[in-house]
């Protein structure tokens, strides 16, 4: 009797492991990717020697935290000379608006005076040199000098009248306006150095962790190349790559249990985005038939927590549909 229940009970204990093979065995296989973070580049905004750095990889930062500065004096000098730009310009709609002061106003009259008084002198002069011309008493030569001189002493007449008239006319409507788009023009470009200038010392955008700091003290970074790289946001997400066969099934708000390499409690997730087109099959989700599979990619947003916040960006994980409650 023993024997037989013996029996039994290596019969039962082999047909549970056969059925819980079988279960495993039938159950879709995980999502493969790898952990990442949101990840922040800051660059540089000139090419100037760095003369700070306050933080180091690793730290935690929070928003508009001072991390590291630039040289400031080459863009501080450019700023000020814009600054200066923008004082004569100014000055100089100023004096297109409120017209011509009254002493020059009095110069421009008494130029006119002067050059009325030396045009009667030169008419004076060419009539005497026609009489005495008529009288056979001078050179042809003599005469012509008279009339181009008087030519002369009219032309700077109609000269003064002519800057005089302008004066008491008042600016054009157009002068103003040119003076105006460039007043604005150089206050635009100092604005822009302003911008610079306070972008030489480089602020956290975000609060997160300082994931790189390419660059030491002293280095001159060229333009725009990012000078320190933040890792952002709550928590991590799987980026994982879905297979055709469950990408119908699947919808952004669906539960995960995420693995991480390395770490024995798995982590909750759920489905924040898909791609709407499919991609590429990376290497390490080629097994067997998927290997000729369409592959979507996916990210699944991890819950927030204390686990999850120093995880590091690049680990291998899989994801598993959670078990609907």
């Amino acid at each position: 009797m023993q024997n037989r229940s013996a029996s039994v009970f290596l019969h039962l204990l082999i047909f549970a492991a056969l059925s819980a093979g079988c279960a495993r065995n039938n159950a879709p296989a995980p999502l493969l990717g790898t952990l990442e973070w949101d990840r922040i580049g800051l660059p540089a905004e000139a090419s100037e020697p760095i003369t700070q750095i306050l933080v180091k990889e690793g730290d935690q930062v929070a928003a508009d935290q001072l991390l590291l500065t630039l040289d400031p004096r080459r863009t501080q000098a450019q700023a000020d000379a814009a600054q200066a730009d923008v004082a004569r310009l100014s000055a100089a709609l100023d004096e297109l608006r409120h017209g011509a002061r009254t002493e020059t106003i009095d110069a421009a009259r008494a130029a006119l005076a002067r050059a009325q008084a030396a045009a009667t002198n030169a008419q004076f002069a060419r009539d005497r040199a026609a009489q005495i011309r008529a009288k056979g008493l001078t050179s042809q030569a003599d005469l012509d000098n008279a009339n181009a001189a008087l030519r002369s002493a009219v032309a700077d007449v109609n000269a003064a009248r002519a800057n005089l008239d302008q004066l008491l006319h008042g600016t054009r409507i157009e002068d103003i306006a040119q003076g105006e788009a460039a007043l604005n023009q150089a206050q635009a470009n100092l604005a822009a150095l302003q911008v610079t200038l306070q972008r030489l010392s480089v602020h956290a955008t975000r609060a997160g962790r300082v994931d790189a700091l390419p660059f030491k003290l002293g280095d001159k970074p060229p333009v725009g190349v990012s000078i320190a790289s933040l890792l952002v946001g709550d928590a991590p997400y799987a980026r994982v790559y879905v297979p055709e066969p469950v990408r119908a099934s699947l919808a952004p708000g669906a539960k995960f249990s995420v693995h991480v390499d390395g770490v024995a409690q798995p982590f909750n997730a759920t489905l924040a985005r898909i791609a709407s087109e499919p991609t590429f099959t990376p290497y390490y989700a080629l097994s067997g038939d998927d290997a000729s599979r369409l592959a979507w990619r996916a990210e699944l947003a991890l819950d927030a927590s204390e686990a999850t916040r120093n995880l590091p960006a690049g680990m291998p994980c899989q994801a598993t549909a959670a078990a609907a409650k």
